[in-house]
């Protein structure tokens, strides 16, 4: 299952029924789970401690130190979930002393080829990346979000769970849960309509948010007078309360239509 011209530190733990590709490197302080499988050339550097069942295609650089000029050789880390894909030359620094110490990548993302996630970012579940998106530092996006193709993520932006970044896009705000940002400033374009019908949400819950996005950015009112009207309506329904709560505590500001 290891290729003999891969080069495997002794520091490091491979568990069952790993593949290791030819001449692919694994680092002092990496942890592999069982039944990844690694492809030819990867690089992965420690400490990088990576789940079980994940896929790694060829020259994909798992765990470098960040392209950050302030990191002086502190022991940070990375962290990946399982059942993730990583296709051909990605890239995932780990973190900074001055952002938490960690990259975090969660369970079952796809990231396409030629994406990148800089240090500090924090990626949740069911993530997809299209081929060359990029994160900057310190970025968080929550499950099952979306960014499109050729797309550039600013420092310290967040993505929202279910929300879709459409390719070309340039985000320097964050961007709320369950909506469509495209551009070159990112705007909202809606909602993420054909992403919460594959998730199978319920024709209420979309109806709504409909509702609820209509009063945050359609209408004249404040957030916090738009926050009201919405609680006071749709007080029971979750994904409406996560979508008020993320517009109300946004450190960066949201993206606008």
């Amino acid at each position: 299952m290891i290729h003999p011209t891969a080069i495997i530190s002794p520091g490091a733990r491979i568990g069952a029924d790993v593949e290791i590709g030819p001449y692919s490197v694994i680092g002092e302080r990496v942890s592999i789970g069982n039944g990844t499988r690694i492809g030819p050339h990867v690089v992965i550097e420690g400490p990088t401690t990576i789940g079980a069942g994940n896929t790694l295609f060829q020259f994909c650089s798992i765990g470098a130190i960040p392209q950050d000029l302030k990191f002086n050789m502190e022991d940070t880390e990375l962290i990946i979930g399982d059942g993730n894909t990583f296709r051909e030359f990605v890239t995932i620094n780990r973190g900074t002393a001055g952002g938490g110490g960690k990259t975090v990548i969660g369970s079952n993302c796809l990231l396409m080829a030629y994406t990148h996630v800089a240090h500090d970012c924090l990626v949740g579940n069911g993530v997809i990346m299209a081929n060359n998106a990029t994160l900057a530092g310190h970025i968080r996006i929550d499950d099952h979000a979306i960014v499109g193709g050729i797309s550039g993520i600013h420092q310290f932006v967040h993505i929202g769970s279910y929300a879709m970044i459409g390719g070309l896009s340039g985000v320097s705000k964050d961007v709320p849960p369950f909506t469509l940002a495209v551009g070159q400033r990112a705007s909202l374009h809606g909602l993420n309509l054909t992403g919460l019908k594959r998730h199978g949400f319920p024709a209420t819950t979309v109806s709504e948010l409909k509702s609820a996005y209509k009063l945050l950015f359609r209408s004249n009112l404040t957030t916090d007078e738009a926050a009201r009207q919405i609680e006071a309506s749709a007080p029971g329904c979750p994904e409406v309360r996560m979508l008020v709560d993320f517009v109300k505590h946004s450190e960066r500001g949201v993206s606008r239509e």
